[in-house]
C-alpha cells in the first residue's frame, strides 16, 4: 500500500483514462451495431429528428420498430398528440428525450439524421405513482411535478406531459390539462410533446401560439386492431378504448355495456371546451325512461296479430313524436 501510495496520483489518472476509453468504445460499437448516426449540434433553438427510433424498445420487438420524425422549432414549440392507447404516443415522447440526452453526451443516435438545438433540461410527468407513505395520491404526485415544469421549464427546455389532468374527475382534468398546455405554450414557451386522451384540447391547438396537433393511428381488419405507430399531422378521430379493452381480455358483456354507455354519452353531445359544459357527465345521472321506452319493454311481439302489430307500429311512431 506504501508503494501504491506513492504512485496513487498515476494511477487515478491511469483508471481514469481506462473509464473514458470504455464508455467510448463502448459507444463506437453500439453505433455500428445499432445502426446509429452522428447527430449536429447548433445554436438555433429546435429540434430536427429523422426517422427517430427508441433505443431499447426496437431491441425487444419481434416486428421492425417503426421509425418517427419530429420537427420542433421557433414557430412550432408544442406537439399535441393524440391517438389509441398502445398506439406509440408514449414511445415517440420517450425517444425524443433519449435521443437529445444521447447527443449530449456525445453518443450517435438512433436516427436517420437528428439536428439538435440548446436544450438545458429535460422535463416529464410521464406514468403515475402513489406515495401512499407520504400520503400523496396519484393526482397529487401528477400535479406536483406539473407544478415544477410550470415554474421551472424555460424556452430552451423539453417537456414531456404525457395524459396531464387524468387522475381526476373528466372536466377538472380536461380544464387542468388545457390550462396547463396554455401556459407553456404562453409563457414558458418550451418545446412541449403533450400526449393527451382529450379531443377537446385539439381545437384550442388553433389559438395557441406554436402548437400542432399531430396523431397515432389504428386500423380494424374485423375482429382485429392493427396499431399503425406512424406520426401523422392532425389530430385522432377515435381512441380505440373500447377495441384496447378488448385486447386485454375485458369480459364481451362489460364490453356490451361500454359500448351502450357510449352511446348514450355521445348522443348527449356534451358541450366542447370553451362552452359551458353539464355539471355531471349523462352516464353517471339517474336515467328516467321515457314513454317510448316504457312501451317498447311492454311488447311482447310473439302475441300479437298482424292487425295488432300495426297499431302498436302506428302507436311507437306517435310516441316517438312527442316532445
Amino acid at each position: 500500500l506504501d508503494t501504491l501510495a506513492q504512485n496513487l496520483a498515476e494511477l487515478q489518472a491511469s483508471a481514469a483514462g481506462l473509464a473514458d476509453l470504455d464508455v467510448l468504445a463502448n459507444l463506437a460499437e453500439r453505433a455500428v451495431s445499432l445502426e446509429l448516426n452522428a447527430p449536429e449540434l447548433v445554436d438555433t433553438p429546435g429540434l430536427h429528428i429523422t426517422a427517430g427510433r427508441h433505443p431499447v424498445i426496437e431491441q425487444v420487438l419481434q416486428t421492425p420498430f417503426v421509425a418517427n420524425d419530429v420537427e420542433l422549432h421557433e414557430a412550432r414549440r408544442m406537439l399535441l398528440i393524440t391517438g389509441p392507447n398502445m398506439g406509440g404516443k408514449s414511445t415517440y415522447m420517450r425517444q425524443t428525450a433519449l435521443i437529445v440526452i444521447m447527443a449530449y453526451i456525445g453518443s450517435y443516435v438512433p436516427a436517420a439524421a437528428a439536428r439538435i438545438g440548446p436544450i438545458d433540461r429535460i422535463f416529464t410527468r410521464i406514468g403515475a405513482g402513489d406515495d401512499l407513505v407520504a400520503g400523496q395520491s396519484t393526482f397529487m404526485v401528477e400535479m406536483a411535478e406539473a407544478a415544477n415544469i410550470l415554474h421551472h421549464a424555460t424556452s430552451m427546455s423539453l417537456v414531456l406531459l404525457d395524459e396531464i389532468g387524468r387522475g381526476t374527475s373528466t372536466y377538472d382534468g380536461l380544464a387542468l390539462a388545457r390550462a396547463c398546455a396554455e401556459y407553456l405554450a404562453r409563457n414558458n414557451q418550451a418545446f412541449t410533446l403533450f400526449a393527451t386522451h382529450y379531443f377537446e384540447l385539439t381545437s384550442v391547438a388553433q389559438n395557441l401560439p406554436g402548437a400542432t396537433n399531430i396523431h397515432f393511428d389504428a386500423s380494424e381488419f374485423g375482429d382485429e386492431l392493427i396499431f399503425l405507430h406512424a406520426a401523422k399531422d392532425g389530430p385522432a378521430s377515435r381512441s380505440y378504448g373500447l377495441q384496447v379493452a378488448a385486447l386485454a381480455g375485458v369480459p364481451v358483456d362489460v364490453l356490451n355495456d361500454a359500448r351502450q354507455y357510449l352511446a348514450e354519452l355521445e348522443a348527449a353531445a356534451v358541450n366542447p371546451v370553451g362552452k359551458a359544459a353539464a355539471p355531471q357527465l349523462a352516464l353517471f345521472q339517474e336515467q328516467t325512461p321515457n314513454e317510448l321506452l316504457r312501451a317498447l319493454k311492454m311488447l311482447e311481439p310473439d302475441d300479437l296479430s298482424p292487425k295488432q302489430a300495426l297499431d302498436e307500429l302506428y302507436r311507437l311512431k306517435t310516441l316517438s313524436q312527442k316532445k
